[in-house]
């Protein structure tokens, strides 16, 4: 249960002064190679806090870069929504293990518009988008056979029609004021950057591991 990281090593005269430049570059590193079909290097933990200090922690899917934001969609009844609503800052956690790389990430969250969420949902594949349409995320159901029943029900429906994006269901961004790079190194001295913001600037600063 134990191992050593030798890979690479991580030094600020080798990182972008911007983060966002720099998530971009480990993103794409991540994606290089031969990787196993279960992999998604996309995958982020989501941790959400509501008004009272209760954590929740969840995976979801990266979603885009845009506007130097970190996008995702989900539904807006979910429990990790009403946590957002309740508390805006949130924060991420990316994972490449076989690269020995993490990305933590810190910011405030929002809602996308309407049209982007709408524009999103409709590239999506039918299946994902009757999903959608059929789940209440996180409220308790009777069984998953009425769930399979409303999706039988919506297939038919929608069979030669658009489907609509629905009203409980969007996206979110996340905008960072801090970004941490973290490079396994040996004897568990690991390499940590992070990119702190003031004002417009971006400070960079090595962490103790």
């Amino acid at each position: 249960m134990r191992r050593s990281y030798k890979l690479v090593r991580l030094l600020e005269k080798d990182i972008d002064p911007d983060p966002m430049v720099q998530f971009r570059i480990w993103l794409g590193e991540a994606a290089e190679g031969e990787l196993p079909d279960w992999m998604e290097i996309n995958a982020m933990t989501l941790s959400t806090s509501d008004g009272g200090g209760c954590v929740t922690s969840r995976i979801v899917l990266l979603k885009g870069l845009d506007d130097n934001k970190f996008w995702f969609y989900t539904n807006y009844a979910s429990q990790k929504a009403k946590q957002m609503q309740a508390n805006p800052t949130v924060s991420l956690c990316f994972l490449w293990q076989h690269i020995q790389r993490q990305v933590r990430v810190e910011g405030t969250v929002e809602k996308a518009s309407r049209e982007q969420s709408a524009s999103y949902f409709h590239k999506r594949p039918r299946d994902s988008q009757l999903g959608a349409l059929v789940s209440q995320q996180s409220s308790v159901i009777a069984s998953r056979e009425v769930m399979e029943k409303n999706l039988e029900a919506l297939k038919v429906q929608y069979a030669e029609a658009e489907i609509p994006c629905p009203d409980d269901w969007g996206g979110y961004c996340v905008s960072p004021h801090q970004v941490e790079f973290w490079q396994g190194r040996e004897s568990r001295l690991h390499d940590r950057l992070r990119y702190r913001k003031e004002g417009s600037q971006w400070i960079i600063e090595r962490l103790s591991p």
